[in-house]
């Protein structure tokens, strides 16, 4: 998994293909969120861990690549029904399925584990990623971890690079890295929560 090129003068989140600032959500909807954009930003998301540079962060990686997957399988068989994620669960449970939502559930824990660690990291200075990692490990994705599973995800944590050779390597402009990273961090952390809390619902669960 090596470090994606960053072209000079740029930051690794403005090559993104897709940033969750820019993934639509419909206030007046219900705070319906485009389907197509968000796995579009979830799939950009994912070259972040290539970055981190392990190759332990590559189940990481691959398990929310296999989500996305999941939902997409489901936009691409029924997409009149499945323009917003909230519209994609709800038309797929009713058609007594769940593969795509129970991949989006996953999904959600995958985007809250990465926003939680690297906001983090961002507000404490003195912190190190893998005690960051470790910490958002341990509130997101970790109690729904079975037995075999856990020892894959702590080594990646362990595997963290120090932040002095992480930071560089999303651009040479550390000052318009942090500022990118914070704007795009917010947005994430909004996206993920309308999401918890949809997938809260009576109406949302199997």
């Amino acid at each position: 998994m090596s470090a994606p090129a960053v072209p000079e003068g740029k930051t690794l989140l403005s090559t993104f293909k897709q940033s969750f600032t820019d993934v639509p959500v419909d206030a007046e909807k219900d705070n319906a969120i485009s389907t197509t954009e968000f796995l579009e930003a979830a799939e950009s998301l994912t070259t972040m861990f290539d970055a981190l540079g392990s190759i332990a962060f590559s189940p990481v990686k691959n398990d929310m690549l296999g989500n996305v997957k999941k939902i997409r399988e489901r936009q691409l068989a029924a997409p009149a029904e499945s323009e917003t994620l909230q519209a994609l669960v709800l038309n797929e449970l009713k058609a007594k399925s769940h593969k795509a939502a129970e991949g989006l559930v996953w999904l959600v824990r995958g985007l809250d584990f990465t926003c939680i660690a690297l906001s983090q990291n961002l507000a404490k200075a003195e912190e190190e990623l893998a005690d960051s990692f470790r910490g958002a490990y341990g509130a997101t994705l970790k109690p729904h971890h079975g037995i075999l599973v856990k020892p894959v995800f702590s080594a990646a944590m362990s595997a963290c690079p120090y932040r002095k050779d992480f930071y560089p390597k999303l651009g040479a402009d550390q000052d318009a890295v942090t500022t990118e990273l914070r704007a795009y961090l917010i947005s994430l952390e909004k996206i993920v929560g309308i999401l918890k809390g949809f997938q809260e619902r009576k109406e949302a669960k199997w």
